[in-house]
C-alpha cells in the first residue's frame, strides 16, 4: 500500500513541475532532472535564476 502512495506522490509532483516548466516556455522534458538525487536541487535552484523565453521584459520605473 506505502509502494502505491510514494508512487501516486512522485506522479503528481512530475505531473506539477512539468505545467510550471510549460508555462515558463521551457520543454517539459526537464521535469524529469527532478528525479535524481542532488541533480534535481541544482536544477531548480538554476531554473529559478535562469532567463524563462515566456517572461517579460521589466519596465524600469
Amino acid at each position: 500500500m506505502e509502494i502505491i502512495l510514494i508512487i501516486a506522490l512522485g506522479v503528481f509532483i512530475l505531473w506539477l513541475g512539468s505545467k510550471i516548466l510549460d508555462k515558463a516556455g521551457i520543454h517539459r522534458g526537464w521535469v524529469f532532472c527532478l528525479l535524481i538525487p542532488v541533480v534535481n536541487i541544482i536544477m531548480i535552484w538554476l531554473f529559478a535564476f535562469t532567463y524563462w523565453p515566456n517572461s517579460k521584459p521589466h519596465k524600469h520605473s
